[in-house]
């Protein structure tokens, strides 16, 4: 990214209601690699206007989504089981490593930071998501039992609370962003999530309660809040009640019938993280096999080719053409972003990913009558 566009972008004045300059871009949060100094680097070159601590899941058990965000718990401990992450009575080695990583990550991030004032986004699991995740020690996924869903929401809000004050103190010129992944949360609420078994699915919970426990951990945050799922269902509704200053989603995977949903959110003051940059290169015969590897279990991860920056935010600006707003609203309530997490693509494919998303929110700001 050059200079003159970060610079610009950091200078231009958001609007009142959001923690981002006007014509904003940013990552999801995943970054392929293990060098967390590295990936610092290039997040804080590329996004240098709204930069994020990145996550490297290609390093290992504690590095993944679930890892990452039970070494933050209070109270509550996980380990790795060969049925996948599970609750234990006290720290073993993979909550030990899973703190490490991130201490590793924020020393990273203290590092290249020096100075840096302007909106930071750190990036954690929902509680919906962990619930649908971790296993009881002796039973079915947290998920199963109410009472573990409200200690685990409980703890959560207790970490994040640490973890953003532990943000602060490593760059105070930041404005902390929280973002609360939650790829499972569709399916939470649709009852379609499996049983640890696999052969069941496990109970729809109900959206009174779903809310509850997301309020819980945003609030707790006392930071701005941004809920992300590439699923596709994401309950836009739902997640304004529960407080978050914006949703962000893979933009591809919108229906119609979710068009005035959105237009509720947007006049409530919700700002969208909208998904239209690809994270994955088309395929190819050489990297067919890889991106199928990448996308499954996720939906529209977008194995597309990138278009110009103008083409890529015109799915975008139609959109909001029709639901009648502003077009210059569009610059302060979008923030453009790659379709999902960039942990499966390449590291050239990750700079042209990030470079074309903020072309794509200039374009998006600066040219709101094409």
């Amino acid at each position: 990214m050059s200079e003159s566009v970060s610079e610009s972008l950091a200078e231009t004045p958001s609007g009142p209601d959001y923690p981002w300059a006007v014509g904003s871009a940013t990552g999801i949060g995943s970054l392929p690699g293990e060098d967390v100094r590295e990936a610092v680097r290039l997040v804080m070159g590329e996004l240098g206007a709204f930069p994020h601590l990145p996550e490297l899941p290609g390093r290992g058990v504690g590095a993944d989504l679930t890892g990452r965000s039970a070494g933050l718990l209070v109270d509550l401990y996980a380990d790795v089981q060969p049925s996948g992450w599970r609750f234990a009575d006290r720290p073993g080695r993979d909550h030990r490593r899973a703190v490490a990583w991130m201490r590793e990550d924020l020393d990273a991030l203290e590092e290249f930071t020096q100075g840096y004032v302007g909106p930071l986004k750190v990036q954690v699991a929902g509680p919906w998501t962990l619930a649908a995740t971790i296993e009881l020690p002796h039973g079915d996924k947290a998920l199963a039992d109410p009472g573990a869903c409200r200690d685990l929401a409980g703890s959560l809000a207790e970490g994040v609370r640490n973890h953003v004050a532990e943000v602060r103190r490593r760059v105070p010129g930041a404005t902390v962003v929280v973002q609360f992944d939650e790829p499972a949360l569709p399916g939470v609420l649709a009852g379609s999530v499996p049983t640890a078994s696999g052969f069941g699915k496990l109970r729809a919970v109900d959206k009174a309660v779903a809310r509850e426990a997301l309020r819980t951990v945003i609030d707790a945050a006392g930071a701005p809040a941004v809920v992300h799922s590439c699923a596709a269902g994401v309950p836009v509704g739902l997640l304004r009640e529960a407080g978050t200053k914006a949703v962000s989603l893979d933009f591809s995977t919108l229906r119609d019938r979710q068009e005035e949903e959105i237009g509720e959110a947007v006049e409530a003051g919700l700002g969208f993280f909208f998904g239209v940059v690809p994270s994955l290169p088309p395929p190819t015969p050489s990297n067919r096999v890889a991106n199928r590897a990448a996308t499954r279990g996720n939906t529209g991860t977008g194995a597309r080719p990138l278009s110009d920056p103008a083409g890529t935010v015109r799915g975008v600006k139609t959109l909001w053409r029709r639901l009648g707003f502003r077009p210059e609203q569009l610059g302060e309530a979008v923030v453009v972003t790659p379709t999902c997490g960039l942990a499966g693509a390449d590291p050239a494919w990750v700079r042209r990913v990030l470079a074309h998303s903020v072309e794509a929110a200039r374009v998006l700001h600066e040219a709101p009558e094409s």
